[in-house]
C-alpha cells in the first residue's frame, strides 16, 4: 500500500501451533486415550486455513473423522478448548503505521491476543472479523486465539424454550448449524482459523472497494456502483470500465458511479452468454488497485394473481424460467477442508441445472463457488444462515445479526448469479406447524430477523434483488406456509410417509425441497469403512442419520422393486436397488413438475452434494462419484425432454422444449413387449414453441395392453440417434402398463459389444437380447461413471459413454453391467 507503504502478511505462512487446554468433554462423550491427551497438550503444529480436527489428523493423533466409528472417537474435540499460537514480524512503517488484523472466519468463540494482551472476544463463523489491535511496534509479536469449546457455549447459553434439533442447540451461536449434526451428517464440531487471515499494516489511505451493478428493467441503462474506503484518509479514486474511466474525490468514504447505455447482458446458462465487465479501481497517486468483475442482469419475481392462486416465477432479463435446480450444502463437515467447488458448479451444470440453493444450515460459501456460477450462469439463491429453529432476538444477537447479513450482502452482490435471497430455511413453517408457540411464549424467535432486518439490508446493500422471508412460504397474504397455491414448497410426505408416484397429485408453483435417498457409491462407502473387507449393511446403517431412514428407503421401495427385505441379503443388491429408486423418484417428480409449466415453475432437488460418506438423499457423494440419480436427473432437466406420464388414469406423451426455438419433433410410439419386441407403434408430429410444454393423451387402441404385466409404452425422439451420446437418454421413455414391480422383466440378456476411446471417455456398446431398463456400469471402481440409459429394446445395440477412466476392457465392463432386471434374477 502506498503512498507511505504498506504490507499484507498471510497468516498461513507463520508457523502455528495449536494446543488442547481444557479437555471439557461431557460424561457420555468417549474420552480420548491419555497419550492423545498428553500429545495434544503439549501442542502439534498446525495450518493456516484449517482446524483442530485437520491439525490433530496431520499429526496423528487421531482417525479420519469419517471412517466407521471414528465420528464418536473425535467428539471430544468440540467439548474442548483450545489454543493457536504463532510468531508474527511487523515491519516499521513510522509512527503512523496503523494496523488491522482480518480473520475471514473464525470458528466459532475465540479471544484474540497480542503479547497476552486481549485485543477481541468473537462469536460468529458467519462473517469476516476486522480488529483493531491497538497500539503495536514494529518487530516480532505472539499472536494467540483461545477457542472455547463451542459445543459447550451452545448448551451454556440454551434455556430450553427455542427450539431446535439435533445434538446441540446451534440456534445459540452463529455457528454452522449442520456442524451440529444433521439428518445427513456427523456432528462435528471444530475450533480454529477455517478462512484465511491477514494483518494489515499501513499509513496514508488504504484502499478498500465493495462494487455492484443496477440495471434499468429496460435493460437500456445500466451503472457500475463502486463503494470506496479509504480508512479516514481523503484521496481521489479512478473507475475504469470497459475501457471508460471515471474520478471521484474520497473523504474517507465514498461512492463513484460509472453508468452504462445498453450494457451486454449476463444470462443464465441456456439463455445467452455470460458477459461480464472487468472493473480496476485505481487509488490516484499510489500503486493502490483494486479488480472486480461484474455482471449486469435484471431479476424479479413474477407473483402475478392466476386461477390457481398466485405464481411464483424467476424472470431474469425480462425471461421467465423454469428453475431446474438443487440443494447446496456444505462440501464437508469440516468445512476447512471443503474443497471442489468448481467441480461441482461443473457438475450441476452437466446435469442442466440452472439453480443452485445455498441453504440455510451451512456457510456463506467459499468465493471459488460464486465465481464459477457466475461464469458457468448457473442462478444462486441464496439462504441466509437461519434453518429449522428458533432463534434468539438478544439486543447482542441482533447486532451480530446485522453485522453478518450486511457483510456477506455487501461480499456477494458482485456476483450475478446471486438473483434471490432468503431469510431462513423452514423457520415460518416451524412456527406455524411445529409447535413452537407454546415453548416459545411472547419472546423473539427470529421473525425479526426475517421480516424486518433482513430485507432491509438487501434492500440498501443489494437493490433490486428479490428476498423471501422464508422457505416454504407462501406469498397470498393470510396463506399458511408449503401451500400449493403459491410461493415455495417442500414436499417431504412423499419421502417419510407415501410414495414417490405421489407426486403427482401435487401442482405447486415452486418446489424448493424434494427429495428420496439412497447411498454413496460403492468405492466411497468401502474408502471409508476400516478394515475394507466388503461392506455389509449393518455397517453403511451407521451412515444413515435419519430416523428411520433406513426402514424408509425400505418402504420406498414397496410397490417399485422386488420385496426390498429380499434385496438386503446381499449389499450390492440393496445398494444398485436404493440407488435405482432414488433415480425413479427424482425423474418421476421432476418430469411431472416439469410438465406444468409455467403453473410450476421450478423444482429443486434435495440435496445435490455430500459433506461425508453418506446414506443420503445426495445426487453426487462425497468424493464426487455421481449416483444413477444424478443421471436421472440429468436425463430429467435436458432442456428438450420426452415424457411418458399417467393423466387421469390415462397414459399420455409429454413433450418439452426449454429452449428459445420451436422444435418439430417427431415421436415414435411404440407398445413393445419385454421379450418378443414391438406389438403396436405409431408416429406422432407435434410442433413444440420455445419454453412449452405439448400434452397429448395417447391412442386408446395402442396404448391398451394384451398382457399388461408383460408390456410397456415407449416413446423416442425419432432422431435421438443423431444427439450426443451423453444426451441421448433425454429422447426416450417408457412406462409400465401395471404397477411399477408387476412387470415381468425377463433374465437380463445383455452383452458389451465395442470398446471405442473418445477422447478422455470409452464409447461402450451395449447389446440386449430381451427389453432391459435402467442399464448402466458400475465402474466406479475404477474411477469411471458410465450414465444411466433409460432404456433398450429387444435386439438393440446402445451406447455408454464412460467418463474417468480409460483402462476399462470388455470383461470389466461385462462384469459390471445393471439393470433394472438384474433385481428380479439374482
Amino acid at each position: 500500500m502506498s503512498p507511505h507503504g504498506g504490507v499484507k502478511l498471510d497468516l498461513g505462512a507463520l508457523d502455528w501451533t495449536v494446543r488442547l487446554l481444557s479437555l471439557r468433554a461431557a460424561p457420555a462423550t468417549l474420552a480420548p486415550d491419555a497419550d492423545v491427551v498428553a500429545r495434544a497438550t503439549a501442542g502439534v503444529p498446525a495450518r493456516v486455513p484449517g482446524c483442530v480436527h485437520t491439525d490433530l489428523l496431520a499429526a496423528g493423533l487421531i482417525p479420519e473423522p469419517f471412517l466407521d466409528g471414528a465420528e464418536e472417537e473425535v467428539r471430544w474435540i468440540g467439548e474442548s478448548d483450545w489454543r493457536y499460537q504463532a510468531w508474527i514480524d511487523l515491519p516499521d512503517l513510522g509512527t503512523d503505521a496503523r494496523d488491522e488484523l482480518v480473520l475471514e472466519g473464525v470458528q466459532t468463540c475465540a479471544r484474540v491476543l497480542i503479547d497476552d494482551r486481549p485485543v477481541a472476544s468473537l462469536a460468529s463463523m458467519h462473517r469476516e472479523h476486522r480488529i483493531d489491535p491497538g497500539p503495536v511496534s514494529s518487530g516480532r509479536h505472539l499472536l494467540t486465539l483461545d477457542f472455547a469449546s463451542a459445543a459447550l457455549a451452545m448448551i451454556d447459553a440454551d434455556d430450553g424454550t427455542l427450539p431446535y434439533d439435533w445434538a446441540y442447540p446451534y440456534n445459540r451461536v452463529r455457528i454452522m448449524a449442520s456442524s451440529v449434526g444433521w439428518d445427513w451428517g456427523p456432528t462435528m464440531v471444530s475450533a480454529g482459523l477455517w478462512r484465511s487471515a491477514r494483518w494489515e499494516r499501513w499509513t496514508g489511505a488504504r484502499l478498500s472497494t465493495s462494487v455492484h451493478t443496477e440495471l434499468s428493467g429496460d435493460r437500456s441503462e445500466g451503472a457500475v456502483v463502486v463503494d470506496v474506503d479509504l480508512a479516514g484518509a481523503c484521496g481521489t479514486v479512478e473507475v475504469v470500465v470497459d475501457g471508460r474511466t471515471v474520478a471521484g474525490g474520497i473523504n474517507g468514504a465514498g461512492q463513484v458511479r460509472v453508468t452504462m447505455a445498453s450494457p451486454r447482458l449476463w444470462w443464465p446458462a441456456g439463455e445467452g452468454s455470460q458477459d461480464r465487465y472487468h472493473v480496476e479501481v485505481r487509488l490516484v497517486g499510489t500503486d493502490q488497485v483494486a479488480r472486480h468483475r461484474v455482471g449486469f442482469r435484471h431479476v424479479e419475481l413474477d407473483l402475478s394473481p392466476d386461477e390457481h392462486g398466485e405464481a411464483f416465477r424467476l424472470v431474469v432479463n425480462g425471461r421467465a424460467l423454469f428453475a431446474r435446480g438443487a440443494n447446496w450444502i456444505p462440501n464437508d463437515a469440516l468445512i476447512a477442508r471443503a474443497g471442489s467447488h468448481r467441480e461441482r458448479v461443473e457438475q450441476a451444470r452437466a446435469a442442466h441445472l440452472n439453480l443452485l440453493r445455498v441453504w440455510g444450515g451451512g456457510v456463506y460459501e467459499d468465493d471459488r463457488f460464486y465465481q464459477a456460477c457466475d461464469e458457468l450462469g448457473v442462478l444462486v439463491w441464496q439462504d441466509f444462515a437461519f434453518a429449522c429453529a428458533a432463534y434468539p432476538e438478544t439486543p447482542e444477537m441482533v447486532a451480530e445479526v446485522e453485522q453478518e447479513a450486511r457483510f456477506q450482502v455487501r461480499r456477494l452482490r458482485s456476483h450475478p448469479a446471486v438473483v434471490l435471497w432468503n431469510g431462513s430455511n423452514e423457520a415460518l413453517q416451524g412456527w406455524a406447524d411445529w409447535d413452537w408457540p407454546a415453548r416459545v411464549g411472547d419472546q423473539g424467535w427470529g421473525e425479526h430477523y426475517y421480516r424486518r432486518l433482513l430485507p432491509d439490508v438487501v434492500a440498501v446493500e443489494h437493490p433490486g434483488t428479490p428476498y423471501l422471508p422464508s422457505s416454504p412460504f407462501s406469498t397470498l397474504a393470510g396463506a399458511g406456509a408449503n401451500t400449493d397455491s403459491s410461493g415455495t414448497v417442500h414436499l417431504w410426505d412423499q419421502w417419510n410417509v407415501r410414495d414417490h408416484a405421489s407426486y403427482r397429485e401435487h401442482l405447486p408453483r415452486f418446489v424448493a425441497e424434494f427429495g428420496h435417498q439412497a447411498p454413496a457409491m460403492t468405492s466411497t462407502l468401502l474408502a471409508a469403512t476400516r478394515g475394507r473387507e466388503g461392506l455389509r449393511l449393518p455397517c453403511v446403517a451407521g451412515r444413515q442419520k435419519q430416523p428411520e431412514g433406513m426402514e424408509r428407503i425400505r418402504a420406498r421401495m414397496e410397490g417399485n422393486l422386488p420385496s426390498p427385505r429380499t434385496l438386503e441379503a446381499s449389499f450390492d443388491d440393496w445398494s444398485w436397488a436404493a440407488q435405482l429408486n432414488q433415480a425413479d423418484a427424482l425423474t418421476t417428480a421432476i418430469e411431472h413438475f416439469r410438465s406444468h409449466w409455467p403453473r410450476t415453475a421450478g423444482a429443486v432437488v434435495w440435496q445435490f452434494n455430500d459433506c461425508w460418506p453418506a446414506v443420503s438423499w445426495s445426487i453426487i457423494d462425497h468424493a464426487g462419484r455421481l449416483k444413477p440419480g444424478y443421471h436421472a436427473v440429468k436425463r430429467a432437466f435436458s432442456p428438450r425432454l420426452v415424457s411418458l406420464q399417467q393423466r387421469d388414469g390415462e397414459p399420455h406423451l409429454v413433450v418439452i422444449n426449454a429452449t428459445g426455438h420451436e422444435w418439430f419433433a417427431e415421436i415414435d410410439i411404440t407398445r413393445q413387449h419385454v421379450a418378443d419386441g414391438m406389438l403396436a407403434g405409431d408416429r406422432l408430429l407435434l410442433c413444440v414453441p420455445p419454453s412449452a410444454v405439448v400434452t397429448r393423451r395417447l391412442d386408446v387402441a395402442l396404448a391398451t395392453p394384451h398382457s399388461r404385466r408383460d408390456e410397456v409404452l415407449i416413446a423416442q425422439d425419432a432422431s435421438w440417434l443423431d444427439s450426443p451420446v451423453a444426451e441421448r437418454p433425454a429422447g426416450r421413455a417408457w412406462l409400465p402398463l401395471c404397477r411399477a414391480d408387476g412387470v415381468r422383466w425377463p433374465k437380463p440378456q445383455v452383452r458389451i459389444g465395442e470398446l471405442r476411446r473418445a477422447g478422455d471417455a470409452v464409447v461402450v456398446d451395449v447389446h440386449a437380447e430381451v427389453l432391459v431398463s435402467s442399464v448402466t456400469l458400475l465402474v466406479d471402481a475404477l474411477g469411471g461413471d458410465a450414465g444411466l440409459l433409460p432404456v433398450l429394446l429387444p435386439g438393440e445395440t446402445g451406447q455408454l459413454l464412460v467418463t474417468g477412466t480409460t483402462s476399462l476392457d470388455g470383461a470389466a465392463a461385462q462384469a459390471s453391467v445393471r439393470t433394472r432386471n438384474h433385481l428380479w434374477h439374482r
